[in-house]
């Protein structure tokens, strides 16, 4: 993906190396082993907890970081501004303004509307809060654990995630909170593959126009982020896990679902050939 020279966004709020209620990104239990090396220390445990507290709400400066990590950064920022510049458009084209969601880059763990979450969930985005929320070391496994490596697998991941702002802005995430309250957990799995479908459509649906307007993607781009989205199919991640291929435990499709309906965002770029929830064939 040629994204080097592209605008960076302003919408990143950048929260790495701090972790919710105090202290520094360093593991569980700080507080408890401040604590203890000032009983041993014979120190003052207010005074150390404090000068804890005080570096936790210094910024970890860009200089500070590992270049690579400074440059998936940079490189989530540029795809972020390419979602802006589509979906303006995309909503202007409709009579609609789009305002674009606040991506925030975290380490380990990070507090949301939605409440706390661990990296270990992986990207997510909050209606609550409309932030698109990445630990950049999901990046790691993508590439590693799952097999989806390239830059352009990692902006459809983005892409995913913004795709749920959207629907959010069109209210449909509103519609699909009503269902949740109003099913059964197994039938509002189905519910929630048709939403996730749907981000996975308006990730391609995206592609198709940041290359129709400023020539961003690369050959082999396409391949990558179909390679991702077969590589987040909840049949092969359950595979994966080792347990059995359970369907009425999907919440998010199978790879074979999640590419054809990618695939069918790219190939189209028409937002109204994207509505999952009537569809008679996922």
């Amino acid at each position: 993906m040629r994204w080097k020279d592209q605008r960076r966004s302003t919408n990143v709020d950048d929260r790495r190396g701090r972790i919710p209620g105090g202290g520094v990104a360093l593991g569980g239990g700080v507080g408890v082993i401040v604590l203890v090396v000032a009983l041993l220390m014979g120190a003052d445990p207010r005074q150390l907890l404090e000068q804890l507290q005080n570096s936790a709400d210094t910024p970890v400066t860009t200089e500070a970081r590992p270049p690579a990590e400074n440059e998936f950064a940079d490189f989530v920022s540029v795809v972020l501004a390419e979602t802006e510049d589509v979906w303006t458009e995309q909503f202007r084209a409709d009579g609609k303004v789009y305002t674009p969601p606040t991506l925030v880059l975290f380490t380990q763990r990070v507090e949301s509307a939605c409440g706390m979450a661990g990296a270990a969930m992986g990207p997510f985005y909050c209606p609550g809060d409309s932030k698109v929320y990445i630990d950049l070391s999901f990046y790691d496994a993508l590439h590693g654990r799952l097999g989806a490596p390239g830059d352009f697998a990692q902006a459809y991941v983005i892409a995913h995630e913004v795709g749920h702002h959207v629907q959010n802005l069109l209210g449909i995430s509103e519609r699909v909170d009503r269902m949740r309250r109003e099913t059964s957990e197994q039938e509002f799995n189905q519910v929630s593959v048709r939403m996730e479908l749907q981000a996975d459509f308006l990730a391609g649906v995206w592609a198709h126009h940041t290359q129709r307007m400023k020539q961003l993607l690369e050959e082999g781009d396409l391949e990558e982020a179909i390679t991702a989205a077969g590589a987040v199919g909840d049949d092969r991640l359950q595979r994966g896990s080792g347990g059995a291929v359970v369907p009425d435990n999907f919440t998010h499709g199978t790879s074979a679902q999640r590419v054809r309906w990618f695939r069918l965002g790219y190939e189209t770029g028409d937002m109204r050939q994207g509505d999952t929830f009537a569809a008679d064939r996922l």
